[in-house]
């Protein structure tokens, strides 16, 4: 893989919306729509079967982006539904060979390609086990697809960058999907239709102030809470691989308990807000960095201090969805700001097998 650092000569010529990284970000209004459409009747009939044998809890399976889906999930399944839920450390199958009583479990694996051999070896184990399983994946023609019990395809259509982003907001709408029609909740799957043009709204809110914050930094933090922390731990790891920035995502409530040591003044963070129960801790932690001498950059609210980014409002729920569609279209700016492209990340192939 090419050194992702430019020449200057590049650097001058390169422009963000150039980029894969912002040209597939930017479709994800329409694979969400195309998504919602082609599923409905894939949903209805997972959760019917949801309901019909209750799961005793609830798996998932993934790693990088498609992980920090399954940190979404978790909030979403557990605060809908009451449904324990964990993220299962794919080792314990694909390396240690350990044998799991997963007997009246789900098991929800969320990939884009559908290949990774640990993740399959995990598919395998749960399915031996006697687990439920259900795959959110974009490559349908993929051993993913074909070990599961069941597929909701993420639509999303080629995605060439290494940088996901259209897969992993689709795999965010898969999941609000899936709970929404394994619970019933006609409000979440009438909010969920307005995502499409929730999406369009969010590709065109200006995050420049994050450009142009963050251009010259070295680490920040990344807090979000409840639904909103498995977006906090995707825009970390977008800073890392595109923008050659150490990020390190928190729950908002978790800096407390040792991080807040680095705060000084000076130090970058981005903090992500939805109007949901955790809404008023958020925004008092992010009035707290900035008291303490950080430089906030705040999404999905105001407090004193902080520099607002603004968000398309919507659903509380799908507010992180918005957030990252919005931050998205920032990263791939700062990517290129920091003299880097962010469609060749060093050391990172789109496809990653890990066994």
């Amino acid at each position: 893989m090419e050194a992702t650092v430019l020449t200057r000569p590049e650097a001058q010529s390169l422009t963000a919306e150039a980029t894969r990284m912002f040209l597939e970000a930017g479709e994800a209004s329409a694979v969400v729509a195309r998504q919602l459409a082609a599923n409905a009747d894939v949903a209805a009939g997972i959760g019917e079967r949801l309901r019909a044998a209750p799961p005793r809890a609830v798996v998932t399976c993934a790693r990088g982006s498609s992980d920090h889906a399954a940190t979404f999930a978790k909030y979403l399944i557990e605060t809908r539904t009451g449904v324990l839920t964990s993220s299962a450390a794919l080792s314990v199958s694909s390396v240690y060979a350990a044998q799991q009583d997963l007997e009246g479990v789900l098991y929800i694996a969320v990939s884009q390609s559908g290949k990774s051999p640990d993740l399959l070896a995990a598919v395998e184990a749960a399915k031996a086990g006697g687990a439920f399983t259900v795959a959110l994946v974009n490559d349908t023609t993929s051993p993913l697809a074909a070990l599961a019990d069941a597929v909701l395809p993420l639509h999303a259509g080629p995605e060439l960058s290494v940088a996901a982003t259209k897969s992993y907001i689709a795999a965010l709408a898969a999941i609000v999907q899936l709970v929404a029609a394994w619970t019933r909740d006609d409000a979440l799957a009438a909010a969920l239709e307005t995502l499409p043009a929730g999406l369009e709204q969010a590709w065109s809110k200006d995050w420049s102030a994050g450009i142009e914050a963050l251009r010259e930094a070295t680490n920040l933090y990344v807090l979000g809470r409840g639904v909103g922390f498995g977006v906090a731990q995707e825009a970390a790891l977008k800073f890392k691989e595109t923008c050659g920035l150490h990020a390190e995502a928190f729950s908002a409530a978790e800096v407390l308990h040792g991080p807040m040591a680095l705060v000084k003044d000076g130090f970058p963070a981005i903090v992500l807000a939805q109007h949901d129960e955790t809404f008023d801790s958020t925004i008092a932690m992010a009035k707290g960095l900035a008291e303490r001498g950080a430089a906030v950059l705040l999404a999905g609210g105001e407090a004193p201090g902080t520099t607002a980014l603004p968000t398309a409002s919507g659903h509380p729920v799908l507010e992180p969805i918005l957030a990252v569609q919005s931050f998205y279209r920032m990263a791939a700016g700062l990517s290129v700001a920091r003299g880097y492209d962010p469609d060749r990340p060093p050391h990172l192939n789109k496809v990653t097998k890990t066994v």
